[in-house]
């Protein structure tokens, strides 16, 4: 639902999760785990060599296909940065619904790169619910409440001023 609001209901995320080791959600523990000692025997001499490990669940990947095309592969710059907003947007709702608060945002230079359209999506979603820390080049151009209300502070040749 994140997604198909910021891309007007014309674009569908899918995300497919991609373990480093070939399982499948069949296997029972047993299987699970064997599955597991051959790939890691299979590639022990090599991370010796590189001195890193090169399989297991920190080496999972996620995919994420819109309109089922891989966005990373096939994607827009634009599509890409929407996949990437989209994630952020319901990780904030899974971690608020999981301990009944809002988390920090730090949004690094976003709102340039994203339409008016999806810039007024994004801040209308934060909108009075979560503390939200941007960085941008400008603000011209960006007319919305939640700009108005907050504190804007520039920075030039590494000195801070208020600028509200």
């Amino acid at each position: 639902p994140v997604h198909s609001g910021i891309s007007r209901g014309l674009e569908t995320l899918k995300i497919k999760y991609k373990p480093s080791v070939d399982v499948s959600e069949d296997y029972d523990l047993t299987k699970m785990i064997e599955a597991y000692e051959q790939k890691f025997a299979k590639i022990r001499e090599k991370e010796i060599e590189r001195g890193a490990t090169l399989a297991g669940p920190h080496r999972d990947d996620m995919l994420f296909y819109v309109n089922d095309h891989d966005v990373q592969t096939y994607g827009s710059q634009g599509q890409q940065r929407t996949t990437a907003l989209s994630l952020k947007l319901a990780e904030i709702d899974l971690i608020h619904n999981e301990i009944g608060e809002y988390p920090i945002l730090l949004l690094d230079d976003v709102l340039s790169e994203l339409d008016d359209y999806r810039q007024s999506h994004l801040l209308n979603t934060i909108q009075g619910k979560v503390q939200t820390f941007v960085t941008t080049t400008s603000v011209e151009g960006i007319d919305h409440q939640t700009l108005r209300e907050a504190a804007t502070f520039h920075v030039k040749a590494g000195e801070l001023s208020d600028k509200k």
